[in-house]
C-alpha cells in the first residue's frame, strides 16, 4: 500500500510539474498586425500622436505608461515625434478590457482514501485589447 502511494504521489507531482513547465511557455500577449497593402512606410519619418474620437482612456497612469511605450517603439523604427501640423503620420490608440470571472477548485481525499475537503475561489481576470491606428494625414486613410 505504501509502495502505491509513493507511486501514485510521483505521478501527481510529474503532472504538476508539467503543467506549471507548460504554463511558463506560453506566451503572455497575443500580438497581431496588419497594414494596408502596398504601404510604403519608408516615406514615413515624423509622427503626431492624435485622440480618436469615442476611444476609451484608460487612468492618467496607464495612458502615460501607453504613451511612453508607443514613443520608444516609434524610435526604435526611425520615426520622430512632433506636435507640428507637418507629420507624416497621425497615431491614436484605443483599448478594451474585458472582465471574466474564473473559478478554481481544490480538493483532497477522495474515494480511495475516504473522505475529504475541498474549497473553490473565485478569481477575476482582466483581458485587454490595444489598437494602434496610424493614419496618413496626406491620403487620410489608415497605413
Amino acid at each position: 500500500m505504501l509502495r502505491r502511494m509513493r507511486s501514485s504521489l510521483a505521478k501527481i507531482g510529474t503532472c504538476v510539474a508539467l503543467a506549471m513547465l507548460a504554463c511558463t511557455l506560453t506566451p503572455a500577449q497575443d500580438v497581431s498586425t496588419n497594414s494596408m497593402p502596398g504601404a510604403d512606410f519608408t516615406k514615413y519619418h515624423t509622427y503626431k500622436r492624435v485622440p480618436i474620437d469615442g476611444a476609451v482612456v484608460p487612468n492618467q497612469i496607464v495612458d502615460a505608461q501607453i504613451k511612453q511605450s508607443i514613443d520608444s517603439h516609434l524610435a526604435g523604427k526611425g520615426l520622430t515625434k512632433t506636435d507640428g501640423d507637418k507629420a507624416d503620420l497621425l497615431i491614436g490608440y484605443q483599448i478594451s478590457i474585458t472582465r471574466e470571472k474564473q473559478w478554481n477548485a481544490y480538493g483532497t481525499g477522495g474515494m480511495r482514501w475516504g473522505g475529504g475537503m475541498a474549497t473553490a475561489q473565485q478569481s477575476v481576470i482582466s483581458t485587454g485589447t490595444l489598437v494602434l491606428d496610424m493614419y496618413d494625414p496626406s491620403t487620410k486613410q489608415l497605413v
